[in-house]
């Protein structure tokens, strides 16, 4: 029985992630909500529940847009690391604007 509250969709994106801190690692995004996603990464030591930034590359024509998200790790597996967003999307235009 499917737990999520929203339908995940399959994509093939780009996003790197980080420890906050950290640098970033280049993973895949395999399924995608607006709730959670899952990565296919190499095993990098992350337990669930560890916070998370992830930076999606999404490409739009000829254009690459950068979203910015926070998310947990809820599990971890072999072929790779399920994670939920926290909070809503950061943007960067609003944030400068209030600068």
């Amino acid at each position: 029985m499917e737990r999520r509250l929203l339908a995940r969709n399959k994509v093939s994106t780009v996003v790197y992630l980080s420890v906050p801190g950290g640098r970033f690692h280049r993973c895949r995004a395999k399924n995608l909500s607006a709730m959670g996603v899952f990565l296919e990464i190499k095993a990098m030591g992350l337990p669930a529940g560890t916070v998370v930034n992830l930076v999606f590359a999404v490409t739009l024509g000829t254009t690459i847009r950068l979203h910015r998200r926070r998310a947990i790790v809820t599990h971890i597996n072999d072929r790779g690391a399920g994670l939920m967003m926290q909070g809503r999307p950061r943007s960067g235009r609003k944030e400068a604007a209030r600068g």
